[in-house]
């Protein structure tokens, strides 16, 4: 497939590529992305200045785009060139006008509408100050051959970033880029930046020498020449201007110029000319699509695995929140201070545990009488337990929202989103009493699974000595030991309170619907932890899909590119 296929697969597939690179997604803050940014906004740009319109006409008017640094004498050659004055030249930097894109009148139909550079509006008439810079001031002048047209650009290293922005955006526009310098500039650093680049893309540049002395005539074009071998511009012609006064009319002497405006006038007059030049920077621009779309692939692809990242920091934050409430309910933390107090309130301290540690296979027998006529109130400790287990998740709770807030700021993709969402170091306003709320709920299913759990034994001597408040707050000891009261006796935490708690459920349940209870209770209070967290997590998750990101089209864009270079 060749380019003369403007109709074809060829034109369908930069089509596609163009949709794709546009969908593609850069807004995190990543290293290299300012400059796979602009990357997009130039490779969206030059499709629609000038590779899409070009391969759906390819007998369209060569356009010339004129552009060099600050006062080279763009404006003045271009007048010159023309034979009259069709924009306006002076000494005033920067200038901020529209830039003069001058036409034969035969030609109006190409350039009027938005077929090139649709982004820029289009005036007509006399230059004036009020200029919009961003518009393109067509200018018929029947001077001007049929077939060619003559854009005055900017400079390219004005002093005003929209200049130089636009200047960059006129150049890949064109089909023929009239790169104007002067003997004393010819060698500065910006031109040449863009020069590497025009070669890198295959675009047809042709230099213009101007003000050279003409004693070092010479010397400079072959300095100039070796410049260019150097940058593979080696087929790049040279046009030298000696150094004269302007006419009384502002313009360069016709010698000085004729060369030049004699090879312009020949590209615009010979139809096989002017397609060799068109489809020599047609085809280097499409050849330099390939690598220019996986760029902005491989950036965008960046993207979507820095938001993955920062999802998976917060999961994982609070994934260790999750297991660390469960390890503070198998180490015995919540058995220890006001739980423990108000466990010994209830059992003594004295000779109830005498009997324990002196035979705890006897302590069955002796449950019933122990407690006869005493008042067992477990309203204190289940209020303890309440207070303890609240304070273990919701702590858990704020270490991970500070350590997923941590890790964001860490990154390039999540800096910006802690600063503007500053909540997220936190864990919700509401946390405490939603934790409060979820305990006080889980403590009634314990409650539930107690009084299930007795059945018939509810009129028995054991179980009416504590009555299913006690029992369900007992169990809850048994939970917050550790393995959940599997392994018995050598527990031993905080002075034996939860191997106490256990033996006085087994004495009325047995010990296998006890190790049921403990573990069936135990992991309904996990799952609503994880419940929980995973409430908290969901507002990570909320910030992260607020940021637009398009996987779609960093696939399709590789996709795309894939089409394009077999359809050349």
């Amino acid at each position: 497939m060749t380019v003369t296929d403007s109709g074809g697969a060829l034109l369908r597939a930069v089509e596609h590529m163009r949709g794709a690179a546009e969908r593609v997604r850069l807004p995190f803050d990543l290293p290299g992305v300012d400059e796979a940014r602009r990357g997009q906004g130039d490779l969206v740009k030059q499709l629609d200045d000038y590779v899409l319109p070009r391969l759906r006409s390819l007998d369209a008017p060569l356009l010339c785009v004129v552009g060099g640094s600050t006062g080279a004498g763009k404006s003045t050659l271009v007048n010159s060139l023309v034979g009259e004055t069709v924009t306006r030249a002076g000494v005033l930097r920067p200038t901020t006008r529209a830039s003069v894109l001058v036409h034969h009148p035969a030609d109006k139909k190409w350039f009027s509408g938005d077929r090139i550079l649709p982004s820029l509006s289009r005036v007509t008439g006399s230059v004036t100050d009020e200029d919009d810079p961003a518009s393109v001031r067509l200018t018929p002048s029947a001077m001007l051959p049929a077939g060619l047209g003559l854009l005055d650009a900017p400079d390219i290293d004005s002093v005003v970033t929209s200049n130089r922005d636009l200047a960059r955006q006129l150049l890949a526009a064109a089909d023929l880029w009239l790169f104007v310098t002067t003997a004393a500039r010819y060698a500065d650093a910006v031109p040449w930046e863009l020069l590497r680049e025009a070669a890198e893309r295959g675009t047809s540049v042709a230099i213009v020498l101007d003000r050279v002395p003409p004693e070092a005539m010479e010397d400079i074009r072959l300095h100039l020449a070796e410049m260019l071998r150097e940058q593979g511009l080696s087929k790049s012609p040279i046009f030298t201007i000696a150094e004269s006064p302007l006419g009384a009319d502002g313009m360069l002497p016709a010698r000085d110029t004729e060369r030049l405006r004699g090879w312009l006038h020949t590209l615009a007059g010979d139809a096989k000319a002017r397609s060799v030049v068109i489809r020599r920077t047609l085809e280097g621009a499409l050849g330099s699509l390939g690598d220019r779309a996986d760029a902005l692939a491989e950036a965008g692809q960046a993207q979507v695995e820095a938001r993955e990242a920062l999802r998976k920091a917060a999961h994982t934050a609070y994934q260790e929140a999750a297991q660390g409430v469960e390890d503070g309910m198998e180490d015995g933390t919540l058995l220890r201070g006001e739980v423990l107090a108000r466990w010994q309130e209830l059992v003594g301290t004295g000779e109830f545990l005498r009997q324990v540690e002196a035979g705890i296979s006897r302590l069955r027998d002796r449950l019933t009488s122990f407690f006869t006529g005493k008042s067992v109130s477990t309203e204190h400790l289940g209020e303890a337990i309440q207070t303890g287990a609240a304070a273990l998740v919701t702590s858990h709770a704020q270490l991970a929202a500070a350590s997923a807030a941590r890790t964001w700021k860490g990154s390039g993709g999540g800096a910006a989103l802690v600063v503007d969402h500053p909540e997220l170091a936190k864990a919700g306003p509401d946390i405490e009493s939603r934790v409060e709320r979820m305990i006080r709920d889980w403590q009634g299913e314990v409650l539930d699974l107690v009084r299930t759990e007795a059945g018939q034994k509810r009129t028995t001597a054991r179980y009416l000595a504590f009555g299913v408040n006690a029992l369900a707050v007992m169990l809850m000891l048994v939970v917050f030991a550790s393995t959940a009261g599997l392994t018995g006796v050598e527990v031993g935490i905080a002075g034996g309170s939860a191997v106490l708690a256990q033996r006085l459920l087994e004495a009325i349940f047995g010990d296998q619907a006890v190790r049921e209870l403990a573990a069936k209770a135990r992991r309904s209070l996990l799952a609503r932890v994880s419940e929980l967290y995973d409430e908290e997590r969901a507002r990570y998750e909320a910030v992260l899909d607020e940021v637009e990101l398009a996987p779609a089209g960093v696939r399709d864009l590789t996709a795309a590119a894939q089409q394009v270079e077999e359809s050349r």
